[in-house]
């Protein structure tokens, strides 16, 4: 049996470019969330059954892989046999040639696929990311603390609602924190919590002109309100965290509310994960003007960069890990309740998944309510939902992300960190001639 070569986060940024790959070696990028890293462990079932190919994880943050990846297609350096990415880059790269187009025989099932997956991974109906575990967003709550305040939440209640409930229940000198919110820089860290809620406010990334829309009212109340809230009821250092962190700490118990990717729903559930496993409830996202928008739509997919030479063991590898087998195989091992969720609908239809899995309805509920076509209160000329579906926006959404990160960290004020994300915005639409 082959071993398992998992490259650590720091080796693989220092041998950035000097990856070389052999015949038979597929190496994958991807990112460090808790079903990709299990994914790893399935390496010798994979093996196995293709004899002759090896698998060579390259695992990184969020924010790290984003940039690789983008770095190794657009420059074509070659490091990667297979691709992690999402529902933004997969349309873009896919009409650009840089992605190959991923077709699968029958027994595969492309139609049991969820449409808002299927969709979002595709140009012109061509599949060019199958995806891995899909997600939106929810509210993740600790019902038995806001029981205990008197306290409920239900479906898209007011964002007001919310800051009241997370004053009610934190407990400071019990390390207790009401909520817990992205505060990481980054146009997929903590820009796509933070679009989900300014877009609940009525805000949009630009007017139907494309000019950027940050200065508006509608960006700073919201903001502002976030910025107050996680200084009210939020765990010190907010501004470091991202998911894994903050799934850390509600599995330790530490927040009282987590509003972030229903995919979590199966590790804070988890007994062996998660010390409140069994206080956990769910809710559909707060809105404030409007729940246009108010949660977000993301799938983990895996892509084929065009031009490796592994490309028809990388689809080998994409059609193995991405098919109902493969979330059979997980069940077999982990139970039902830890498969990766949110891609098809026979996951969802499966008795014993219902069973394991206390967060189903609420999670398929969040994936088909949100709508990338139609994500903000008033009309926008770009689709998507926590991001603009254009090229230009990975470089305005990580510079809105580090401003966003500054004003929480209160090293520069709201009206400073979005003046300055505008001022972002605007060169860089205007740099690509939209006006």
């Amino acid at each position: 049996m082959k071993s398992l070569r998992n490259t650590a986060l720091g080796l693989a940024i220092g041998v950035a470019g000097a990856t070389t790959a052999f015949a038979g070696e597929l190496t994958i990028a991807t990112v460090n969330n808790g079903h990709m890293v299990e994914m790893q462990k399935f390496t010798p079932e994979f093996e196995a059954a293709n004899p002759g190919v090896t698998l060579n994880w390259v695992t990184l943050d969020e924010g790290t892989l984003r940039s690789r990846v983008t770095t190794d297609i657009t420059t074509k350096g070659g490091q990667f046999d297979v691709m992690t990415i999402g529902m933004y880059e997969a349309p873009i790269w896919g009409a650009r040639g840089w992605l190959e187009e991923l077709t699968f025989d029958a027994e595969y099932d492309v139609e049991d696929i969820l449409p808002a997956m299927r969709g979002g991974l595709s140009h012109e109906g061509k599949l060019y990311a199958a995806p891995f575990y899909g997600e939106s967003s929810m509210i993740m709550y600790r019902k038995d603390l806001v029981e205990a305040a008197g306290m409920s939440i239900e479906d898209n209640p007011s964002w007001d609602h919310i800051r009241e409930v997370a004053k009610a229940i934190t407990n400071k000198d019990e390390g207790v924190y009401g909520i817990c919110l992205r505060g990481k820089p980054g146009w997929g860290d903590n820009m796509a919590f933070l679009t989900t809620m300014a877009n609940s406010f009525g805000a949009q990334w630009f007017n139907e002109d494309w000019t950027p829309a940050l200065n508006s009212d509608a960006w700073k109340d919201a903001v502002t309100f976030y910025v107050e809230m996680l200084n009210e009821s939020g765990p010190p250092g907010s501004e470091g965290n991202s998911f894994n962190e903050i799934l850390a700490l509600m599995n330790e118990g530490k927040c009282g509310m987590w509003i972030d990717a229903t995919i979590a729903a199966s590790f804070v559930t988890d007994p062996a994960q998660s010390k409140v496993a069994d206080k956990i409830a769910f809710a559909q996202s707060p809105q404030k003007a409007t729940t246009k928008g108010a949660n977000w739509l993301w799938a983990w997919a895996l892509a084929v960069p065009a031009g490796t030479k592994q490309s028809e063991d990388a689809k080998k590898f994409i059609e193995w890990a991405t098919s109902k087998s493969y979330i059979e195989l997980v069940a077999s091992k982990n139970g039902w309740g830890a498969v990766p969720t949110g891609t098809r609908q026979s996951t969802y239809d499966n008795p014993k998944f219902q069973e394991a899995a206390t967060f189903d309805e609420a999670e398929l509920k969040a994936i088909l309510s949100a709508n990338p076509e139609d994500s903000t209160m008033n009309p926008s000329p770009y689709v998507g939902v926590q991001f603009a579906a254009i090229p230009e926006f990975q470089a305005i959404g990580t510079a809105v992300g580090q401003q966003m990160t500054d004003a929480l960290a209160g090293n520069i004020t709201v009206e400073e960190a979005l003046a300055n994300g505008q001022a972002a915005a605007d060169r860089e639409m205007k740099k690509a001639g939209y006006y």
